[in-house]
């Protein structure tokens, strides 16, 4: 999947307890966890914003985009 999130490495780096930013934030700590793992298929804007808030920092803090590399025989089927 394209989209990474690192809501893992910010948890760490505010040295905060999954269960306990759910608990700020008002969502469950099974549904933070989705969203934590990368299994999340989305992601309201306002609980975004509450978990923005709460960590101190950027939705681009949490969430980046990666290009999924290239197999050759994707490069092969298309010349």
């Amino acid at each position: 999947m394209p989209i990474i999130v690192n809501l893992d490495v910010v948890l760490a780096q505010r040295k905060m307890r999954l269960n306990t930013l759910a608990e700020l934030v008002d969502i469950t700590p099974q549904n933070l966890s989705v969203l934590k793992t990368g299994k999340a298929k989305a992601i309201r804007f306002d609980t975004l914003e509450k978990i923005c808030e709460v960590l101190e920092c950027q939705p681009g803090d949490i969430l980046a985009f990666a290009k999924e590399p290239v197999l050759a025989n994707e490069d092969e089927v298309a010349s």
